[in-house]
């Protein structure tokens, strides 16, 4: 039973690997279409978000201010429709907005570098910092070439990911056959 669940572990990392390996090529070749169909899961995301906040307004269970589900569910709402109908624009706009949040939070991290006594090196806490707000400054400056950057990282990430998940699937196959069982045959 259990050598059954093992084949079937091996197969699935096989299998996960090479879906990841083939989206990360995709995702590389085509990062524009990456980028435009990130925003639209994220559109459709929102989408159902928003629904979701203004139904459970409406539940007789639903504790809090029912206005504040409101207008949370009908900001999802406006936002799913640009990111759905726009979905390029979207893109860009996301990617500005966390242009912004990295500089923000590059400027936190810098203070907190100096204003507290952090048991990490101070070097690494300003090195972070700096990095967040460079990043975050290249994503704002250019939100369109941000959101195609964003789209190669992932794919980078995914084709290494994937690459590890075929060796690892690879490895627990060859441990597999030339484990115990196959050492010595077995009497039929």
């Amino acid at each position: 039973m259990e050598r059954d669940w093992l084949t079937l572990g091996w197969k699935m990392l096989l299998v996960r690997g090479v879906i990841a390996v083939i989206f990360g090529i995709l995702a590389i070749a085509w990062p524009i279409h990456t980028a435009i169909a990130l925003a639209l899961l994220w559109g459709i995301w929102a989408l159902t978000d928003g629904i979701g906040s203004i139904v459970q307004a409406f539940q007789p269970e639903s504790k809090g201010s029912r206005l504040w589900l409101v207008v949370l569910g009908v900001i999802a709402l406006v936002a799913a429709f640009f990111a759905i109908t726009s979905p390029g624009m979207a893109a860009a706009t996301l990617t500005w907005i966390l242009g912004i949040w990295l500089i923000i939070r590059g400027v936190f991290e810098l203070a907190g570098a100096f204003s507290s006594q952090q048991v990490v090196p101070r070097w690494l806490l300003v090195l972070n910092g700096l990095l967040s707000i460079l990043i975050g400054v290249l994503f704002a400056a250019n939100p369109g070439a941000g959101a195609v950057g964003v789209a190669v990282v992932l794919g980078v990430t995914a084709l290494v990911w994937g690459v590890v998940l075929i060796g690892v699937g690879w490895s627990v196959r060859r441990e597999l056959h030339s484990g115990p069982a196959h050492a010595s045959p077995s009497p039929a």
